[in-house]
């Protein structure tokens, strides 16, 4: 359901591309939007001339004046934004990943614990209509019994600007795996109803990102060159879950092989195969009525902005005080996945997962 949001006086800290992004949607949304926060003079005047809202380069004038906050800094920052926010019992809709690391993202759990405003974060893949089909279709038992998704966030070539926070990993926290593999790692286990983990094994590879010939062809990013660059680039990984349920994962920035952005959610009935960036759906399955016989369905799906219908799920949770944004011990698990897939790959070994993060 959507609601009157008017009441819900909002900002954005973080005013680079993407919050441009959440901005555009929240105007759309009819969410007022007060003001904006950035530590860049450049950003603040931008985001000003093009919204005519307030900007500060402190948070704490922000808070003053709002009741809600989109989050979208560097990784390494949202612990210091949301908790404020969160200590002031303002609402927060945070960009994944939860933070740069696994210490980070449990101080943030705890204060939205302790808040009484509503926390929300990024997993905007969720709200992609093909995605909502499939798990409605999970949860009426289309699908019998789940077993296994194969998750994949592969480009080709697509560094996101060399030089910037995101190939720093003191900031970012990592590379391919904690920008892509956070989104590739939810999608999986939200499908499979967050089982417990029980162990992760993974690798991490830096190819390409800190080659002189890197062959930079078209990213949203601009390239300035290796240096600095000290995050993955790619990352293989599995993980398996109690009641038997697994996901092995392929994400990269950057590999010597076409891009694809396909997940395989198999079932003991049927299984789904669907794009993540096209939303291309394709239900499979078998019979034995009449002569045995497969089954490839095609379903035609409607596009949606998932990043609107995120933002219209959070305002919903704020002003109806329905919990309609997912547990944020759903994106705790996520970044402790993360952590034991960097902890496997550095030790050479399977991270059973209660021994994983301290």
């Amino acid at each position: 359901m959507s609601g009157d949001y008017a009441p819900v006086r909002t900002g954005i800290v973080g005013l680079g591309n993407i919050g441009h992004h959440h901005a555009d949607r929240l105007v759309d949304l009819g969410v007022p939007l007060e003001g904006g926060m950035d530590i860049d003079h450049e950003a603040r005047t931008e985001f000003a001339d093009r919204y005519d809202v307030d900007v500060y380069d402190d948070y704490h004038s922000l808070y003053d004046e709002i009741d809600a906050v989109v989050i979208t800094t560097p990784n390494k920052y949202h612990e210091e934004y949301a908790v404020a926010a969160l200590e002031r019992d303002c609402h927060v809709l945070l960009e994944k990943p939860l933070a740069h690391t696994v210490e980070s993202a449990r101080r943030i759990a705890d204060a939205a614990s302790a808040s009484a405003g509503t926390f929300q974060i990024g997993f905007n893949n969720r709200f992609l209509n093909a995605v909502q089909i499939i798990k409605d279709r999970i949860e009426r038992g289309d699908f019998g019994d789940l077993t296994h998704v194969e998750a994949n966030y592969v480009r080709r070539r697509g560094v996101p600007g060399r030089g910037s926070w995101f190939t720093r990993r003191e900031v970012s926290g990592g590379g391919s795996l904690i920008d892509l593999g956070v989104h590739a790692i939810d999608l999986s286990m939200y499908l499979l109803g967050y089982p417990d983990v029980e162990e992760v094994s993974g690798v991490t590879r830096s190819s390409f990102g800190d080659r002189d010939d890197y062959a930079y062809l078209e990213m949203w990013g601009a390239d300035s060159g290796p240096d600095g660059f000290d995050v993955d680039d790619s990352a293989s990984a599995f993980i398996r879950c109690t009641g038997g349920h697994t996901v092995s994962l392929e994400v990269a920035w950057a590999t010597n092989r076409p891009p694809t952005h396909e997940f395989v959610v198999r079932g003991t009935e049927a299984a789904a195969r669907f794009d993540l960036l096209e939303g291309d759906l394709t239900i499979h399955s078998a019979s034995a009525d009449g002569p045995d016989h497969l089954l490839d369905t095609a379903v035609e799906v409607r596009e949606n902005d998932t990043h609107a219908d995120e933002q219209r799920a959070f305002f919903d949770a704020v002003t109806t005080s329905r919990d309609t944004c997912g547990s944020i011990d759903d994106a705790v698990t996520v970044q402790e996945i993360i952590d034991a897939i960097y902890r496997s790959s550095e030790g050479g070994h399977t991270v059973v997962f209660d021994e994983s993060v301290p």
